[in-house]
């Protein structure tokens, strides 16, 4: 793994910023914020489902090709753009992920009043998908010279059932190269995420006979089964030491209301700082949902007919966590400091789980701006004070990757 071999201290991130190569990119962001929000507003309005964010993948690309960069696309869709520095075996890795949450045929058209936006998506990650154009933009016009290689990426399948794909293969084809990683998510400067929690996502299906709602009342239901064992699950206490969480997201099954189903499913969602937590909540979720369909069946008219439990997983986020001496957290908090930026330590599930989780260090922070009601159709986003957010980004970016003298 490539090192971060000292901290960037207080007085080299005034001097940094004093250098007339970064002077002119934060001249560039003073005067640029109106073209960062004009972006972020094309991207929001580029639908990006889950495994569907290629044309969003192609904007981004124009993007970073406009800024000079050398640009291209992997075979999962990440659009990876590459600024050569002195040391090609030492790389600097900014990404923001593509996707959202929201289904294939979401009115994602941006309703604007003055500096805030609304639509799905605009903050997570249009926010982040923003400021790093804008990073884009503000190393092309400081011309500056680094030491290691900065690659900017917009990666896929961070949302959802993604399972953190695109940043998997990132890390995968940079490997030993990593010396930092900085994922860009969602808008706030209020934070430092250094710590990844941990995540299993599963679908639980029951399949049984199905039948008529009246003819064949009393046969064993799917739906009955799985409410059953969601109940059972729901009332077992989670601990707020690791803190820990499960959400039942998504439900289906039946064809009919008069139809007995033959098959129902849910998605769920477990997360917990501590790994070994996350591990016991699954034991106690498959044991909860076996219950259920165990209940359901004894209740049946008919003890002939079965329920089939069947646990399919859809995703496993490792946990980790940056040393709190870790060079590159030090650098951030000098970062904050020149800027007069008040920030705190988070703990979060995001793209920086999967360097963290193999011990490279990593983070995740926000692009600038305000946000809120993500993964919500009323999300929104309010672009004051998003110079603050991608003035951090670029500063960070370039101590990090050391300027040529």
């Amino acid at each position: 793994m490539a090192t971060l071999y000292a901290r960037a201290a207080g007085d080299s991130i005034e001097k940094l910023a004093d250098d007339p190569s970064c002077a002119r990119a934060l001249a560039w962001i003073d005067t640029s914020a109106v073209w960062v929000t004009d972006q972020q507003i094309h991207l929001t309005e580029i639908p990006a489902p889950e495994f569907k964010e290629a044309p969003r993948a192609e904007y981004l690309k124009k993007i970073f090709e406009a800024a000079g960069l050398k640009v291209q696309l992997d075979k999962l869709g990440n659009v990876i753009a590459e600024r050569p520095g002195s040391d090609a075996n030492s790389v600097i890795l900014l990404a923001a992920h593509l996707d959202t949450v929201f289904p294939a045929g979401t009115d994602v058209r941006v309703k604007r009043h003055s500096n805030r936006l609304t639509a799905p998506g605009v903050a997570d990650n249009g926010a982040g998908l923003a400021a790093l154009a804008g990073v884009a933009r503000a190393l092309s016009e400081s011309r500056i010279q680094t030491t290691k290689t900065i690659v900017l990426a917009g990666d896929v399948g961070e949302e959802g059932e993604g399972n953190l794909r695109g940043i998997r293969a990132l890390v995968e084809t940079y490997a030993s190269r990593l010396a930092a990683v900085i994922a860009v998510d969602g808008a706030s400067t209020e934070h430092i995420t250094t710590q990844g929690v941990a995540s299993h996502r599963f679908e639980i299906a029951v399949t049984g006979p199905g039948g008529h709602s009246w003819s064949d009342f009393g046969a064993p239901n799917p739906i009955t089964a799985l409410s059953r064992g969601i109940v059972k699950f729901s009332a077992q206490p989670v601990p707020d030491d690791p803190r820990s969480s499960y959400n039942f997201g998504m439900i289906e099954g039946g064809t009919s209301i008069n139809s007995i189903p033959s098959r129902a499913a849910v998605k769920v969602d477990l997360r917990s700082e501590d790994e070994a937590e996350v591990n016991k909540m699954e034991r106690a979720l498959r044991d909860a949902m076996q219950s259920g369909a165990r209940e359901e069946m004894s209740a049946a008219h008919d003890g002939q007919n079965t329920l089939r439990l069947i646990v399919r997983s859809l995703g496993s986020r490792p946990a980790g966590k940056l040393p709190d001496n870790a060079p590159l957290l030090e650098t951030l908090r000098n970062v904050d400091r020149f800027l007069g930026n008040r920030s705190r330590l988070e703990r979060s599930s995001t793209d920086a789980n999967i360097p963290l989780a193999l011990n490279i260090p990593a983070v995740s922070l926000g692009g600038g701006g305000k946000g809120g009601g993500s993964h919500t159709t009323a999300e929104w986003y309010d672009a004051t004070g998003r110079e603050l957010g991608l003035k951090r980004l670029f500063l960070a970016t370039v101590a990090l990757a050391g300027v040529q003298p």
